[in-house]
């Protein structure tokens, strides 16, 4: 479902009038090079697109305004080949509303000593061109991604991969909307916020619909369509083979086929649901869930958009990298002096897209929500390192928590637990880490990746102009709690 290679990437390369016709034959040229060689790289997930050098401001701001009009184009690349005049740029920047990356390379590896001479100067000036624009872009207060090096080096081309992907999931955010069947879990303060700032901020457009719809549309499910999806199911899953089980299955493969209906309907990137809105839905959803989220839809349960929200732009982000993305709750505690850990899980949600072994469909009753024993996809967890991230309104601005965590091996039988679940120790450990999360206000509901590495998010909330607050190896209590009351006076400055 998740498809980033629809998007594309413009290529914008600044020069002046002053060099010539024949030196800026050669930018084009050298621009030309760059841009095939980056786009004949596996790395790069997106077409790159090279557009006309610019000249002067005028072709400057008539390039970022058809920029912003191509729902195709998800991000501006900008490199001075030459000297820019910078001024020239003020009015394409400030009408830019697509993500903004600003490669300082040069297209020349090495310094040609013995033959160096004015020519060579004059055609490769990035070294003075691009510093005259990372100043107009610093004086506007651009937020922008900056990526230095050689653009033939793995590390320039893993940076520039990483952004696409960012600005991929900021571009999806602002073009899909998140379904809530139902409202908030009562009483919960976490999972509220403010939708109308989540759409100015992030795009994504928040609305509710009534349960008893979705149920009116599972009515309809054709049966043969659950037959087929039944097939997949064995093909894909263990499956029990008893007629109770069978039959809760069944329920599941019709609540999953209405509601990726509705959300194909509605243009949605992602949904809730509520154990305390289920109208007569005969299960609370699982593996319905499970499944969707796995093909890249975001999920938050208890009615959490904003963990649906993020659960999604992570899901676009890692799309087609090794590991996985998850919904996830912070569940229980092992506390082992000194070898604390957390066992993460969620009564039925857990996407298998991180999981280590082939799942089982299991149907267990639930002791919550009322209704007939949910199906759900039961494993365990993939080790290695992850993150755990959170994403909180805490009143006057949203704030992005991210904690590094180290996934583990689970060697411990839970015959009797019927849930997915993953364990991990929490960096730099369990103490420190937990003190400083809390300290943050972040959520018990969380988006959990295999896939990405912190840089990701770094540069999502950069690009977004939004908190962030990173936990890692790194941390130092006393520093944070001074990074928070610091944060506090800069986005009341700001007035976010």
């Amino acid at each position: 479902m998740v498809d980033i290679k629809k998007y594309e990437f413009w290529f914008l390369v600044g020069s002046q009038d002053l060099y010539g016709e024949e030196t800026l034959k050669k930018v084009e040229q050298q621009a030309k090079k760059i841009v095939e060689s980056l786009n004949a790289d596996p790395l790069i997930p997106c077409k790159i697109v090279l557009k006309p050098i610019l000249k002067n401001q005028l072709e400057i701001a008539e390039e970022f305004e058809k920029a912003n009009a191509e729902s195709k184009c998800a991000g501006v690349i900008v490199w001075m080949h030459t000297f820019s005049p910078s001024k020239m740029w003020i009015r394409g920047l400030s009408v830019n509303n697509k993500p903004l990356l600003h490669l300082h390379t040069q297209f020349n590896k090495e310094i040609p000593w013995d033959q160096i001479d004015m020519d060579y100067m004059n055609l490769n000036q990035s070294a003075h061109g691009d510093r005259e624009h990372g100043f107009i872009q610093t004086r506007m207060r651009l937020p922008r991604k900056i990526v230095v090096g050689h653009w033939t080096e793995k590390e320039v081309r893993e940076k520039i991969s990483k952004w696409m992907r960012v600005s991929s999931a900021i571009q999806d955010g602002r073009t899909g909307q998140i379904v809530r069947f139902g409202d908030n879990m009562r009483e919960v303060a976490s999972t509220e916020g403010d939708k109308v700032e989540a759409q100015i901020k992030f795009g994504w457009s928040v609305n509710s619909w009534g349960v008893c719809e979705l149920v009116e549309r599972i009515k309809y499910v054709p049966e043969n369509k659950v037959n087929e999806l039944m097939v997949e199911y064995k093909e894909k899953y263990i499956m029990p083979k008893d007629e109770y089980s069978i039959n809760a299955i069944k329920e599941q493969a019709r609540i999953e086929i209405a509601i990726r209906e509705f959300l194909i309907e509605k243009n949605a990137i992602a949904f809730t649901t509520t154990f305390e809105d289920l109208c007569s839905l005969p299960q609370l959803p699982g593996l319905a869930v499970q499944r969707l989220m796995e093909e890249g839809y975001g999920f938050g349960a208890e009615g959490d958009w904003k963990a649906a929200g993020l659960v999604r732009a992570l899901k676009v982000m890692s799309v087609g990298l090794p590991g996985g993305t998850s919904f996830m709750e912070d569940y229980t505690y092992d506390l082992t002096y000194n070898n604390e850990k957390v066992l993460g899980s969620h009564m039925l949600e857990v996407c298998p897209s991180i999981a280590k072994q082939k799942p089982r469909i299991k149907v267990h009753p639930l002791s919550i929500g009322g209704k007939k024993d949910p199906a759900r996809l039961v494993f365990e967890g993939e080790k290695g390192t992850a993150l755990n991230a959170s994403l909180v309104d805490i009143g006057d601005r949203f704030r992005l928590v991210v904690n590094k965590v180290v996934s583990l091996e689970i060697e411990k039988q839970m015959p009797k637990l019927p849930t997915a679940r993953v364990l991990w120790k929490p960096l730099p450990d369990f103490k420190k880490a937990t003190t400083a999360w809390i300290l943050a206000g972040g959520s018990h509901h969380t988006a959990f990746s295999l896939s990405l590495d912190t840089e990701y998010l770094e540069t999502w909330a950069e690009l977004l102009n939004l908190e962030y607050l990173i936990i890692d190896e790194n941390l130092n209590l006393e520093n944070f709690k001074k990074e928070l009351r610091w944060n506090d006076l800069y986005w009341k400055l700001q007035g976010k």
